[in-house]
């Protein structure tokens, strides 16, 4: 009877362990604020057919401008680090010392009150550090503000949830309305400020965290 009671305990204990569900939205680690277009204010009206508010080329590409507007990034970032470090140190030293003659000691006392000493030292240290990180996709961001030069912040976000897993991209940067290309679209190597934000959540992420008895021995293993 008291085996079953443990045994029941016992898997009542790990059914409170359970993985809960996963909640599929991630929050950003800051705010995002989505722009609006500031309202045209509308001209007095002259009787003209022409107004200059309204006025759009008709050979103009349709490119990003004003807050509110869409523009389309295409990811391409690529880091490449390495560090090499050697260190090499020798040193080496002999000191010897002896008596030759003193008053009221014979020959054979004096040839073993030689001294000598000696000693080595050496050191070798190699260290390297290579670190290679490569990105790349697309994602359509929305023109946040327009800064006094003409630039333009851009913000945008793409979150895709499958079941309980689910995966998060985050862009921001500022880009020279110059750089933007045929097509509403702008390399991310050709923008300033550029923040990439690429983070998932799920049974894959849980798998490949370290569970926290382990993380508690390693920190306070000292080797």
């Amino acid at each position: 009877m008291f085996r079953l009671t443990c045994v029941l305990t016992l898997a009542v204990l790990a059914s409170g362990c359970e993985t809960m569900s996963t909640k599929v939205d991630l929050e950003p680690v800051q705010p995002v604020r989505y722009a609006q277009a500031a309202p045209v204010l509308g001209a007095a009206p002259s009787g003209s057919l022409f107004q200059a508010a309204n006025y759009r080329p008709a050979f103009e590409d349709p490119r990003a401008r004003m807050p509110g507007d869409t523009l389309t990034v295409q990811i391409t970032e690529r880091l490449n680090a390495s560090q090499t470090s050697s260190a090499s140190i020798d040193r080496s030293g002999e000191i010897s010392g002896g008596v030759s003659a003193f008053p009221f000691l014979k020959t054979p006392l004096l040839d073993k009150l030689n001294i000598g000493a000696q000693s080595d030292n050496s050191f070798s240290g190699d260290g390297k550090n290579q670190n290679n990180n490569n990105f790349s996709g697309s994602i359509t961001t929305t023109v946040q503000e327009v800064l006094p030069n003409g630039h333009l912040v851009v913000v945008g976000e793409k979150q895709i949830g499958v079941n309980q897993n689910v995966d998060v991209l985050r862009f921001s940067g500022t880009v020279d309305p110059k750089q933007i290309r045929a097509g509403n679209t702008v390399a991310s190597t050709q923008m300033a400020n550029v923040r990439v934000e690429s983070r998932g959540r799920g049974a894959q992420g849980e798998a490949m965290a370290i569970g926290w008895l382990a993380r508690f021995f390693l920190s306070v293993i000292p080797f």
